[in-house]
């Protein structure tokens, strides 16, 4: 197999030969066992289904978690001469009935989506009627909840998987700790000896860590630069950092912009496409730059600001270097943004009280052992934000509390662009009858008409799964304009698990748990940074890589410069006059404008300026006291805010 399959890659993709554990989990796959490859930062993860799938019957569907990722890997598909496409958010009505028609026909052979692509009704009537080979799962560690990026609608993909009878499945990740490899392993049933994991160790990465003030932070990052030859990237935290940091360096005669997800789409996309073609050198960006980014002589990164995680600083550095040159990864460190990284932690964790409300309107507002949700409505109604929502969600599946049935558009509505009697004759017998009673039980105004599923299952005993894909049929003829929005979930309701005495405690207590562990994680970063063996060695171990050297030789520690991190200075706390003032007056809006209950935690976000859903429906931003305590760590304020409470 290994000459035949050498063969092929040289003529689709013009490759002389496979990279380190690229060639061992295609064979994987072609002799059905699903496989989970764990390769670092531009080594060639993305290879293993590309070339796989145009070995393979049918569809490849692949799963990731970011827009530009799908677009650089369509890019190339399209390059070397492989039929894929996108369905996403930013194609037109009349772009994705394409797409659609070319999976229906065979003729795509690749087709990548967001996770969140799942819950929508048409696509799931859609794909279900779609034989495919393979799933593929991009950035797979988002699966795991001891991963640095859990996203939880990933949870739900094994079960995608066996609903559409995916017989394969591939698992993708740069970053993954032993224990996070093995959940996401046995998520999908996938054996031990089928994990490909090729080392952490790489060479020609120098790995330095340089503390530094605050008030020195530009003039260290423009000698670092003024040192390095060729492009580089510097990543910050905020997004005014990139303007501010970017505007430094234009000012000091280099070539540089900045990038972040606060420009709109084509500007992003100018500036990467400049940065890839050489007409800009160094970019300065959050972390919204880099997913997908194959430019293979980045010979420098350097982090302004700390990284979120030792698994975000393993994928932005692996960014460099890719051509196998020296290349330098640069941390400019102190403690300033620490508390910036934890508070984000701390503004995710929902309240008890918030979640003694979910608990409640699942309650209330069931019926027949069915709860519908519309997440937005009870994320503001519960003060709990959208993603820790999702999460708590999860948690209630995993309960057996709720189990989720399905999701239905509470906006489903069409329009003819076919006279209406023209569509009618292209039909025959009881499909006539049907569309006939579709139009008829369908409540039109002005052009647009909502079908009525409750009168067309009375009238003509027809499930709604039926009308649904026949609209889309429709829209595929090109006879109809079809239009969908807001999402609802059904759930069922387990009401023996809904009254498990103290389930609000212990689903507040995983979110502490997971609170804490992201706290040990930011830890475990300052000290990897203070580390005073090789950094190149223990950011392997880290990995599970045992392999790497015991001392690289070219890192700053083994160099014989062990770091030590301080604060530029001490944030102070305003005083406790004028903290009761700040208290004050948000309480009164609070509760001048708001049901719920005004607790310590809501206060501490406030200081902090933590955005919730009830600071966003009574515009607390524009009160004195809001983020006052930006600068200061969010268990400081909070014991603060205890001490003046009482």
């Amino acid at each position: 197999m290994t000459n035949q399959l050498t063969r092929s890659l040289q003529e689709v993709f013009a490759f002389d030969g496979f990279r380190q554990g690229q060639e061992q989990t295609i064979e994987q796959l072609l002799q059905g066992y699903s496989s989970l490859a764990i390769f670092p930062t531009g080594s060639g993860k993305s290879l293993c289904y590309q070339f796989t799938a145009t070995q393979l019957p049918h569809l490849t569907l692949l799963v990731s978690p970011l827009l530009a990722l799908m677009k650089d890997q369509l890019a190339f598909l399209e390059s070397k001469g492989i039929a894929a496409a996108s369905i996403d958010s930013s194609l037109t009505a009349e772009q994705n009935q394409q797409v659609m028609a070319d999976v229906r026909n065979g003729h795509l052979k690749v087709l990548m989506v967001s996770v969140e692509r799942f819950k929508n009704e048409r696509f799931r009537q859609f794909i279900s009627s779609v034989e495919i080979s393979m799933l593929v799962v991009d950035e797979a560690h988002c699966i795991s909840e001891w991963g640095h990026n859990f996203r939880p609608d990933y949870l739900k993909l094994p079960a995608y998987q066996q609903a559409l009878n995916i017989p394969l499945v591939l698992l993708l990740t740069a970053t993954a700790t032993k224990k996070v490899k093995n959940d996401m392993a046995s998520k999908f049933a996938i054996s031990s000896k089928h994990i490909v994991q090729t080392g952490f160790y790489r060479e020609n990465l120098t790995l330095s860590v340089t503390p530094v003030l605050d008030v020195d932070k530009n003039q260290q990052l423009l000698q670092h630069i003024q040192q390095q030859s060729g492009c580089g990237i510097v990543y910050v935290t905020l997004q005014h950092s990139a303007e501010q940091v970017a505007d430094f360096l234009v000012k000091s005669g280099l070539n540089a912009h900045a990038y972040h997800a606060g420009f709109d789409s084509d500007m992003r996309t100018k500036i990467q496409d400049d940065f890839m073609s050489g007409k800009v050198e160094i970019i300065v960006a959050t972390i919204a730059f880099g997913m997908g980014i194959d430019k293979s002589d980045i010979r420098f990164v350097i982090h302004y600001d700390l990284p979120k995680s030792i698994e975000n600083y393993s994928q932005e550095i692996g960014r460099a270097g890719r051509d196998g040159l020296s290349s330098n990864c640069i941390t400019l460190a102190n403690l300033d943004g620490l508390n910036t990284v934890e508070n984000f932690v701390y503004g995710d964790t929902p309240e008890l009280t918030g979640i003694e409300q979910v608990l409640t309107n699942i309650r209330e507002e069931q019926q027949a052992g069915r709860w519908e949700l519309q997440g937005l409505t009870l994320s503001n109604a519960s003060n709990i934000r959208q993603l820790p929502m999702k999460t708590l969600l999860v948690q209630l599946e995993l309960h057996q509390v709720i189990k989720p049935l399905y999701s239905y558009f509470a906006d489903f509505k069409y329009k003819f662009i076919t006279n209406k009697d023209e569509i009618l004759n292209t039909f025959a017998g009881e499909r006539r009858e049907f569309l006939y009673a579709v139009f008829q039980h369908s409540k039109f105004k002005k052009v647009w008409g909502e079908p009525d599923f409750e009168q067309l299952f009375q009238h003509y005993q027809c499930e709604r799964s039926r009308v649904v894909t026949a609209l889309e049929y429709l829209q595929e003829l090109g006879h109809i304009t079809l239009e969908t929005k807001k999402i609802t979930e059904v759930f069922s309701v387990n009401e023996t698990a809904l009254s498990t005495p103290f389930l609000a405690n212990k689903l507040h207590d995983y979110f502490l748990d997971k609170e804490q562990s992201e706290i040990k994680r930011i830890a475990a970063l300052i000290r990897f940074f203070e580390l005073e063996q090789c950094l190149t060695r223990n950011l392997s171990l880290y990995f599970d890589d045992q392999h790497a050297p015991e001392n690289c030789g070219h890192c700053s520690v083994c160099r014989g410069q062990v770091a030590t991190l301080a604060y530029s200075s001490l944030a102070t706390l305003p005083s406790d006059d004028l903290l009761k003032s700040y208290i004050k007056e948000v309480t009164s809006l609070l509760k001048a404008k708001s049901h719920q209950t005004i607790s310590t935690e809501t206060l501490t976000r406030f200081l902090t300026g933590l955005m919730v859903p009830m600071f966003s429906r009574t515009k607390v931003k524009q009160l004195s006291g809001f983020a006052c305590c930006q600068h200061i760590r969010f268990q400081e304020v909070k014991a603060k805010v205890l001490s003046l409470q009482i």
